[in-house]
């Protein structure tokens, strides 16, 4: 296993995986934050399954570990504190509510914006809880406030 933290290999184009707590602690709190390879990320636990995902929201870099997790359509979210942004756990899509208005008695429906929040992977081993970030090629709006001049941690080099 390799803890050390290095940085993603040029060769594979992939990251290695980060240990970055117990988890005695994360079902304790339900939640935790972390720093994996220079990317904050946030690692939920909810109804039994560990979920992890940029921790700055896509739309405007809020704090998504303060939200509150709710279902919507059947489908746990995480509701961005500052916008009220539902996001899902599993797949990081962004869900709103729509209405067709020329149908009066039409009611709301759930709809899905596309994936907008990069989601990554949890292991768990030997009860320590590991994160590899995701090395999805497609760009996602959480990668604004995760890399470049928004990023919040900025890297010691």
């Amino acid at each position: 296993m390799n803890l050390d933290g290095s940085a993603q290999d040029p060769e594979k184009g992939e990251y290695s995986f980060v240990c970055v707590g117990r988890e005695d602690d994360i079902k304790k709190s339900e939640r935790m934050t972390a720093v994996v390879h220079d990317r904050e990320v946030v690692i939920f636990y909810h109804r039994g399954e560990y979920h992890a995902m940029d921790i700055r929201c896509y739309h405007s870099g809020g704090p998504l570990h303060l939200g509150d997790i709710e279902d919507f359509d059947g489908r746990p979210c995480i509701v961005c504190p500052w916008h009220k942004y539902k996001i899902t756990l599993a797949t990081g899509e962004g869900l709103y509510q729509s209405i067709n208005p020329k149908d009066p008695s039409a009611k709301p429906k759930w709809c899905s914006k596309g994936i907008k929040q990069r989601i990554h992977t949890v292991t768990v081993d030997d009860g320590n809880i590991y994160v590899t970030l995701s090395n999805e090629p497609f760009k996602c709006d959480s990668d604004f406030y995760a890399t470049g001049d928004f990023k919040v941690i900025k890297s010691s080099s």
